[in-house]
């Protein structure tokens, strides 16, 4: 893997071999990723895994067409075979009036934020099998668990270099690291499992080893011989680890590429009143050791922290550059890159902010209500807004959290679940999408 000088260096000769070939203008992606893991099963190796990938990908636009090739060899030969490839595939591909590079007057210009990513670790196989075994030690030390799947941790480090042909440059590293549990309460037909996962860029921002064992542990015992509930409407409330799903429906919404296919559920929605005013959802990419965090964008534009929805408002689609062309606006720095082709829609570490309420006053009043704690299937239609999903939880009793509950179905409209969404003040900061406990009135829940 290169270091990030190194893999600017890289991208910088491949973008100038492609318009010595004829490009009109074109950008280049490096990205590379080493990562190690190691699993343990009922307290012995299960298993260690490496993984090494590097790729560059080259995007030319010529006449109005563009193509995109990659490769993961880095040799000049290499490069200018490449160059040389796309060039010509573009020149055979059809016109395309959105595509093309960001507007150059808005590239990111001057020193690249300090965001903290790369914490410099590199943690060796000893002893990330050693964090493995705390960690399901501590999760099958807790009565009630009868098995494991296992305990595993992991590290890793990346690299993203961008070039453009009109200006842009820059690269950055980052560190990866992970710890996880699953374990099994139960024999038979009456077994439950759960889990506990934590990733974080930097080592010592993880939760303990015997802290996610043993929160795995208690999560699987407690769902241990699940009732079931009556069809009806209830008050649901979302736990945290769930309810950050219902946001990322809203950011699948708001992406400007699904505005332009007219594929989404808030179309002619900008701007309209769609959640309770006192909901505000921030986006904030230059958080330091953020997990979404970074210094620009997949086209070399600045991010900037924003409110998604300010006073329970929409405040804006999530624009790349094309979507911006079709929609007739100014791209928002919301482009992200994967291994090759154009710029995808993407948003970095969102958050609902929380409410006032303690969790356990968000659902005093509740009589007969249920906690949905896990999630399963994927019926929600983007179009629509109609969301279905199958789930498993507890039950709500005159304000407490009883039994645990499986085999049921909530569902309702986006629309409706987002005009009645109320949050909880225990907003816990640590993942991609961040929400405190959500309560949404009047859903339909199908079980028996």
């Amino acid at each position: 893997m290169l270091s990030p000088a190194q893999a600017q260096e890289r991208c910088q000769a491949l973008i100038e071999r492609a318009m010595r070939a004829g490009a009109d203008a074109g950008d280049v992606v490096y990205l590379a990723n080493s990562s190690e893991s190691v699993s343990v099963r009922l307290g012995k190796l299960e298993d260690v895994e490496r993984s090494e990938s590097e790729n560059v990908s080259l995007r030319v636009f010529v006449g109005g067409a563009s193509a995109s090739i990659g490769s993961t060899d880095m040799g000049d030969a290499a490069l200018d075979e490449l160059a040389a490839r796309a060039v010509a595939m573009a020149r055979l591909a059809p016109a395309d009036k959105y595509a093309g590079l960001a507007p150059e007057e808005l590239l990111f210009r001057g020193t690249p934020p300090a965001l903290d990513l790369d914490d410099g670790r590199e943690t060796a196989p000893q002893e990330l099998r050693r964090i493995a075994e705390e960690t399901e030690d501590a999760a099958r030390a807790v009565p009630g668990v009868t098995n494991s799947e296992g305990g595993s941790a992991g590290s890793g480090r990346g690299v993203v270099a961008l070039v453009t042909s009109h200006g842009f440059a820059g690269a950055y590293a980052a560190s990866s690291h992970s710890i996880s549990a699953s374990v099994i309460a139960g024999e038979g037909d009456a077994m439950q499992r759960d889990y506990c996962w934590r990733s974080a860029h930097h080592a010592a921002d993880l939760l303990s080893p015997a802290e996610i064992g043993r929160r795995a542990a208690t999560r699987t015992v407690a769902r241990l011989n699940p009732g079931r509930v009556k069809s009806g409407a209830y008050p649901v409330v979302f736990d945290p680890r769930v309810g950050g799903s219902l946001i990322g429906h809203l950011l699948g919404a708001i992406s400007g590429s699904a505005i332009a296919r007219r594929a989404s559920f808030l179309l002619e929605k900008d701007g309209a009143q769609i959640f309770d005013p006192s909901i505000t959802i921030t986006e904030d990419p230059l958080r330091p050791r953020g997990l979404r965090s970074r210094p620009f964008d997949g086209e070399g534009l600045a991010v900037a922290p924003r409110n998604l929805v300010e006073n329970g408002r929409l405040t804006g689609w999530l624009m790349d550059s094309a979507a911006a062309r079709q929609l007739g606006g100014t791209p928002t720095g919301h482009a992200s890159r994967g291994g090759g082709g154009a710029p995808h829609i993407a948003a970095g570490n969102v958050v609902l902010q929380p409410g006032s309420a303690a969790p356990a006053a968000l659902m005093a009043d509740i009589a007969d209500g249920i906690y949905v704690t896990e999630l399963i299937g994927m019926g929600v239609n983007g179009v629509t807004g109609d969301y279905s999903r199958g789930a498993s939880g507890y039950r709500i009793v005159n304000g407490e959290i009883a039994g645990p509950i499986a085999e049921f179905t909530v569902a309702g409209n986006l629309i409706d679940m987002f005009a009645a969404l109320v949050p909880a003040n225990d907003l816990d900061i640590h993942r991609g999408i961040d929400v405190p406990t959500l309560r949404i009135d009047g859903m339909s829940v199908a079980g028996d």
